[in-house]
């Protein structure tokens, strides 16, 4: 425009050529044209510099995806995942994973449902919406959900819980919808989300405006979509207690997968696994044996350090001893896994085994906590029965072993907890003779089915888990 208008005004105005504001004029429009045409290059120049930053940026992150682990990949348009950056390894299914037979099961028919829709449609079925990991750190939550999406070969968008908390109110609700708009784009689809009970707690309870709008986004998004839609929903947590219960009801989580501390047998099953293609000279079934309490992540570190420490030495082959120093640094460095010795392992075995045979229930050697039916007019015969099922393990232990030990606290604790309630609101009488009584009663049948009891503790002890009830 400015170029044209100085040709212009030399053609039109030759007859002011003598003129000084005549030449003021051509002047100005000169320095005008140049300052454009400085102002256009330095655009260009920044619009460069732009468009280099994102080229590193996506290549950074690419770089950062060749781990085990599937990361999250952010669109530079948007805070959603972009499903095509994502590291997703179609080979990877469950046969990579081990020890986790009964989950294989339960999973299988939700794979089958990706894969062939139309085979359960036809006959009104639909796919659950929501499926809860629910187990303590370590014992492959994640892989599972990674290993699904690799059988359904679906795309899997992955976010952690904690990622949707922002300062401004809004900004993490905003990011749930996103989430779930590019995965009903790319259906049908996994979305997984790590740890969900940063943004599904309670709520009335430590009030936080933002992590509750979050929470009631994700509520709506999940009723939101129909059950067809071919999008499925994963959560994982280790703090299934302090979940909002909107969360949990039917329609949203349908399905509860619970992961357990895998057993002797899964641990073989597991080090067998991570010692595939790898020579070693050591007993693999006595580490099994010797790692109880040792979740699938503390296995994998201890392989990780023993072959650490056999290429220190020069070796190429894993020794007994570089297993033995592998150990002791997962011992010392993981002070949360619940690592036994011999006689730590026989007064569990003993409590869970007092346990189970009150109970008439199957168990593993690391169950915390009862299953209760929930009863709409509880009796006072179901209540002191809570009780002793909370108590059994404690008397079983200090009955056989002549000493009482503190295994489970929540146990106790719930114990004494229905004895108080029996008392303050239900007015059935003390609680203190609530507790008596179910003591009593457990002393007397403990020590008349002893022998039936320690059965059930060697059965813990070589198999880490009951199947006679």
């Amino acid at each position: 425009i400015l170029v044209g208008l100085f040709i212009y005004t030399l053609i039109k105005s030759s007859n002011l050529t003598h003129t000084l504001n005549y030449i003021y004029g051509l002047a100005f429009l000169a320095i005008l044209i140049i300052i454009s045409f400085f102002l256009n290059k330095y655009k260009q120049k920044l619009q460069e510099n732009k468009n280099f930053s994102k080229l590193l940026s996506q290549t950074s992150s690419e770089l950062s995806d060749n781990s085990v682990e599937t990361r999250t990949i952010l669109n530079p348009q948007s805070s959603i995942l972009n499903p095509k950056s994502l590291n997703l390894n179609p080979k990877f299914t469950f046969n990579d994973i081990a020890g986790i037979e009964s989950v294989k099961e339960e999973l299988i028919e939700i794979v089958d449902f990706l894969k062939n829709p139309k085979k359960y449609t036809k006959f009104g079925i639909k796919l659950p919406k929501g499926v809860l990991l629910i187990g303590p750190p370590g014992v492959g939550k994640t892989l599972i959900a990674k290993a699904l999406a690799g059988e359904a070969e679906v795309p899997f968008f992955y976010q952690s819980g904690a990622s949707f908390v922002e300062l401004y109110v809004g900004a993490g609700a905003k990011k749930v919808k996103e989430l779930f708009n590019a995965a009903k784009a790319k259906a049908p689809a996994i979305i997984f989300i790590d740890e969900i009970d940063a943004i599904g707690k309670k709520r009335g309870f430590g009030s936080n405006d933002e992590r509750e709008a979050t929470l009631n986004e994700l509520l709506t998004q999940m009723d939101g979509f129909e059950s067809n839609s071919g999008v499925l929903v994963i959560a994982a947590t280790n703090k299934f207690d302090v979940l909002d219960d909107a969360l949990l009801r039917s329609g949203r989580f349908d399905r509860r997968v619970f992961i357990n501390l895998p057993n002797a047998s899964d641990r073989l099953k597991i080090l067998k696994l991570y010692l595939k293609d790898k020579r070693y000279d050591f007993d693999i079934q006595d580490l099994a044996k010797n790692t109880a309490g040792f979740n699938s992540a503390a296995l994998f570190t201890i392989i990780n350090e023993a072959l650490l420490n056999m290429v220190k030495r020069g070796d190429k082959v894993i020794k007994k001893a570089d297993i033995e120093l592998a150990t002791k640094k997962v011992q010392f460095g993981k002070k949360e896994l619940n690592i036994m010795c011999l006689e730590e392992k026989e007064v569990l075995a003993t409590y869970q085994a007092a346990k189970a045979y009150i109970t008439k229930t199957n168990l593993t050697l690391f169950d915390e906590g009862i299953s209760e039916d929930e009863c709409i007019y509880p009796s006072k015969t179901k209540l002191i029965n809570q009780i002793k099922a909370n108590l059994a393990g404690s008397i079983g232990v200090e009955v056989i072993m002549g000493e009482s030990y503190v295994v489970f606290k929540s146990e106790l604790k719930k114990a004494y907890e229905i004895a108080q309630m029996m008392e303050k609101d239900y007015k059935m009488g003390e609680a203190k003779n609530f507790i008596k009584e179910a003591k009593d009663s457990l002393t007397q049948t403990i020590l008349t089915k002893k022998e039936e009891i320690l059965k059930l503790k060697e059965i813990l002890l070589e198999k880490e888990e009951l199947d006679v009830f």
